[in-house]
């Protein structure tokens, strides 16, 4: 997979490992006008953050089979082009005092799987940071 940019639409990284929840988000995600790429597990998000460039906006599962979304997360905010890229964490975890420490970590905002498109679109479109502004 290419791993820049093709255009002028906004970039978004998406991190899930249920192939057909990636493949739902993708799908509304480009419907919308945005080019997602899309890492398949931990290690495969973490490799994208070192070598592409800074995202409009991640989203990204918490629970991923090999590194989990909170050390994704402690990463992209120790990675000085990436720190100020949006987080919308995308998880199945609904126990709320595991959602209050992902949101104490700096993420912009949370959707609950299973999820309503519209819930999806609205909180990509409230969060993501224009170029001009990372």
């Amino acid at each position: 997979m290419n791993d820049q940019p093709s255009g002028n639409k906004p970039l978004l990284l998406l991190v899930e490992d249920e192939q057909d929840t990636a493949s739902l988000v993708k799908l509304i995600m480009e419907g919308k006008g945005y080019e997602v790429l899309h890492a398949a597990d931990g290690s495969e998000a973490l490799d994208k953050i070192a070598l592409m460039p800074p995202p409009s906006l991640v989203l990204l599962d918490i629970q991923l089979p090999d590194v989990g979304g909170v050390t994704i997360l402690e990463t992209i905010r120790a990675t000085p082009d990436w720190q100020n890229v949006p987080v919308i964490m995308l998880t199945a975890v609904s126990d709320e005092q595991r959602i209050r420490k992902v949101l104490s970590l700096n993420v912009q905002g949370y959707v609950l799987k299973p999820f309503k498109r519209e819930t999806l679109v609205s909180t990509v479109e409230r969060c993501r940071t224009p170029p001009a502004q990372r």
